[in-house]
């Protein structure tokens, strides 16, 4: 069995690894699933960040800003579990 060495960078790989995983189940699971107070519960999406982008026209650059996170309970359960495999390692 290989040993990993725990750095920072294998932490933020679990991380964003386990949140995409539970994005991808929630999409999946809101395609399939009847709606109802359970199915919202795991999949409504709260959004953080800039909804719409911000441009900056600097008359010889233009530059468009924006970033929004989707999170959801689903995808929060797959960080946790990333961090749970990246102790685990």
């Amino acid at each position: 069995m290989a040993i990993l060495r725990k750095t920072p960078w294998l932490l933020i790989f679990f991380v964003v690894v386990g949140g995409l995983f539970g994005g991808i189940v929630a999409e999946i699971l809101r395609a399939v699933a009847p709606t109802g107070p359970i199915s919202r519960l795991f999949l409504e999406n709260l959004t953080l960040g800039i909804t719409s982008p911000i441009t900056v026209d600097l008359y010889l650059v233009t530059v468009t800003f924006g970033a929004a996170l989707k999170i959801n309970l689903l995808s929060v359960i797959g960080v946790l579990m990333g961090v749970y495999i990246y102790r685990q390692a």
